[in-house]
């Protein structure tokens, strides 16, 4: 295969995985509700009550799998197809006997892009004053058809899916073999494929053993910081140049904040490095499964103190040494590695570019460890009346990580500077509110949140953690 087939493959798994994500992400919160319930209130958590333990079932049968379809749906037509997305993902719900998240990232961006093809089929064919009446009964009537496909098809289909995977799982963590999936998803998570793993295989199993149990392992395997904690304790001790300087902040965002793409550039310097992280991987799962350890929820970000949240009572020590034993094992290579290397200084920024490459898109949260210029805002105009601001929005990819560190602090700026009745958010490109007045995003991402929102003025940055626009914007809002 021509690296040019390879690089086209990489991205369309890429694209995918982002799909998925995009579906899972907005969702988090609900997961970790379902979470925090089942580690209270199951017989076996941490303070057993059996009446609100009813909560469990109904919210992982039903309420999560409709929360994914209805933003499946609303990815591909905003709130039309969300609707028509979770009453498609109702079909496979009751047609299956288990947890159908696999079933509703299928059902619901499915009933997204039907009600979307009907509109386009009946646009400038209705007769005034039959608008609703068309509209209403076309989303309910091929709603309904398609719930009755997921019901009688589409949910069979997707539950013996969901039972080979859990058995092939099964099979692998009988033969104490799981250790060996680092090998793929330490450096699957370097090369931003780690979505289609996590989201679209061991989210959905890792649900249904939790279900069953009360904990999965599988939660465990990619959002485990230690691997990637190593590599940066090493690079703050024998590192060199940019790299060692930058090390300490990137430790702290990605152990605490639970962003593990930015301990991807110091990976890429020195490719290498992917032994270190992929032994210190094996070495925490191996840990985990000898503490059988494992977590009720998906812990998102992977950041010490959401895997803590979501440790069942009685499996704090296991999680916790499973990642001490990571970070270790993970330090002492990456230590060897640098101690060894010949080169004189590493170049954080050309490996950022790099990593940039390899994901298809700017990373916002990387700047946080490259040096930055000012760069002109490539949507601002001098005519904009900044008086008229009241909401800014923040916005990237996600609409998490770096959009949110960035809103925090232009939030703490605003307050400083005294100003009132100007409201500051972060949320995704793809989910600009309408009443945005001002859009900050990265420079590479203007382009994409000017098509979205073109009503909003857009002002660029190079760097969301500390950028000179931050000031001006302020003093032009006072």
């Amino acid at each position: 295969m021509s690296d040019e087939n390879k690089n086209g493959f990489r991205v369309k798994i890429q694209r995918f995985g982002s799909h998925l994500s995009g579906m899972i992400m907005p969702n988090i919160g609900a997961f970790i509700a379902w979470g925090l319930i089942t580690a209270l209130f199951i017989e076996t958590g941490w303070a057993p009550n059996k009446e609100l333990a009813k909560l469990v079932s109904p919210m992982i049968t039903y309420l999560l799998p409709l929360l994914i379809g209805y933003t499946g749906g609303k990815m591909v037509y905003a709130e039309r197809g969300g609707v028509v997305g979770a009453i498609a993902t109702m079909g496979v719900i009751v047609g299956a006997d288990i947890p159908m998240f696999l079933g509703a990232m299928v059902m619901g961006p499915l009933g997204g892009y039907l009600i979307k093809k009907v509109d386009d089929l009946f646009r400038g064919k209705i007769k005034a004053g039959f608008e609703m009446l068309v509209n209403n009964f076309s989303a309910g009537i091929l709603g309904a058809l398609i719930a009755i496909i997921g019901f009688k098809y589409v949910g069979p289909i997707v539950a013996a899916l969901s039972n080979f995977l859990s058995n092939g799982v099964e099979l692998i963590v009988n033969a104490n073999l799981l250790p060996l999936a680092s090998i793929f998803i330490e450096p699957a998570k370097v090369l931003f494929l780690n979505n289609a793993i996590n989201q679209g295989i061991l989210g959905p199993i890792g649900v249904e053993q939790a279900k069953e149990v009360g904990k999965s392992i599988l939660f465990l395997l990619e959002s485990n910081p230690g691997p990637g904690f190593g590599v940066l304790l090493a690079y703050c001790i024998f590192g060199r140049g940019t790299s060692r300087q930058t090390a300490p902040g990137a430790a702290i965002i990605h152990f605490l904040g639970g962003i593990h793409e930015i301990y991807f550039p110091y990976i890429l310097m020195k490719p290498v490095m992917l032994l270190a992280v992929i032994a210190g991987g094996m070495g925490g799962v191996f840990t985990f499964t000898l503490f059988d350890a494992g977590l009720v929820a998906t812990p998102s970000p992977g950041s010490i103190i959401a895997l803590m949240m979501m440790a069942p009572k009685g499996q704090h020590l296991g999680v916790i040494a499973g990642v001490v034993v990571a970070t270790i094992i993970s330090f002492v290579i990456a230590a060897i590695i640098l101690k060894t290397s010949k080169d004189k200084e590493e170049d954080i920024n050309a490996a950022t570019e790099k990593m940039e490459a390899l994901k298809g898109k700017k990373s916002s949260v990387a700047s946080a460890i490259t040096e930055t210029t000012a760069t002109p805002a490539a949507a601002e105009t001098s005519e904009f009346d900044y008086k008229s601001v009241k909401k800014v929005i923040f916005a990237c990819d996600a609409g998490m990580g770096s959009s949110a560190m960035g809103a925090s602090i232009m939030r703490n700026k605003v307050k400083k500077a005294g100003i009132e009745g100007v409201d500051v958010t972060n949320t995704s490109i793809a989910n600009l509110p309408s009443d945005a007045d001002l859009v900050i995003t990265h420079k590479d991402l203007t382009d994409r949140a000017v098509e979205k929102l073109p009503t909003a003025h857009h002002v660029s940055v190079e760097n969301f953690m500390n950028s000179p626009k931050y000031d001006e914007i302020i003093e032009k809002l006072k």
